[in-house]
């Protein structure tokens, strides 16, 4: 018998809420994104903030910033979700995580509140999530280049860098969308939500715990689980060190979700030639959207 909203027939108001609000927090940074991409406002991020306040309606020229990167957070969380449908699992609809991020969120989760029935279920859910959103981020990417621009490098000022993976490269160069000496390319903000999902593609992927990469890791080889997270994580550390803080944090998240994987009700039923082919899709999409440093400062 299905269950109109949920569990017990409940209308979701969490997820509608934290999704409107991530609605409102995305086109906040967007309109923000915006007017910095046009040079339409000053240098004051707070005074910029306070004016858009007084003003909503400037709100507007945010919209296709957070219609972007709301789309490809959706469709890597229906992505999971839908999947859980086709096989019976309980999981809940999308939370989206609202925050004073600079692209106004950390995403979005559903949470899994059945056991995996076996591998195939677990690895065909791990993998549903990175695929969709990887799809929806690529047409975001190719819009987004549409609209950038070059911009001319003044060794004086503070930039803010971006790194590139290597489909943005790709995509990039197919475009003509590859700068020239002494320039940059200004990314117009669909872009940017394209960067930051290809970046989340990246991290769920990570083969470890119980993110994304680790369900495909454990449903190709649970022996080989909990070794290969010990040693992503080490790896992790120089990384850290030498490119991004940020993975040092993910040291920390790795430790803190443990780097053990619960087993599913019949590990012994043996996958399909199928999910091999997915699980080489995700690696292939983790080698493209995989970035050693995503953000530095220049």
């Amino acid at each position: 018998m299905s269950q109109p909203y949920g569990r017990a027939g409940k209308f979701p108001w969490v997820n509608l809420v934290l999704f409107v609000a991530t609605c409102i927090s995305t086109t906040l940074v967007g309109t923000l994104l915006m007017s910095a991409f046009h040079h339409t406002m000053g240098d004051d991020l707070f005074i910029d903030v306070l004016e858009i306040l007084k003003n909503p309606t400037l709100m507007v020229s945010g919209l296709p910033f957070s219609i972007s990167i709301m789309a490809i957070l959706l469709a890597h969380e229906m992505g999971h979700y839908l999947t859980c449908v086709y096989y019976g699992i309980d999981a809940t609809l999308p939370y989206f995580i609202p925050a004073p991020t600079f692209v106004g969120t950390m995403g979005a989760f559903i949470k899994i509140r059945s056991p995996f029935q076996h591998r195939a279920a677990l690895l065909n859910v791990g993998v549903a999530g990175p695929i969709a959103g990887f799809m929806m981020a690529i047409p975001t990417l190719i819009l987004g280049l549409a609209y950038s621009r070059f911009a001319v490098i003044n060794p004086a000022d503070v930039w803010i860098t971006f790194g590139e993976p290597v489909i943005f490269r790709i995509f990039a160069y197919l475009m003509g969308k590859t700068p020239p000496d002494g320039m940059d390319l200004a990314l117009h903000p669909i872009g940017m939500a394209a960067w930051f999902g290809f970046l989340l593609t990246t991290l769920n992927l990570l083969p470890a715990a119980q993110l994304d990469g680790g369900h495909m890791l454990y449903a190709l080889s649970p022996a080989l689980h909990k070794r290969v997270s010990q040693m992503l994580l080490i790896a992790l550390i120089p990384l850290g060190i030498l490119y991004w803080n940020g993975w040092l944090l993910w040291v920390v998240v790795l430790l803190i979700l443990r780097l053990r994987h619960p087993m599913t009700m019949d590990d012994a039923i043996p996958l399909e030639r199928l999910h091999f082919g997915l699980a080489w899709f995700g690696l292939a999409i983790f080698i493209l959207c995989f970035m050693p440093s995503p953000i530095s400062i220049n």
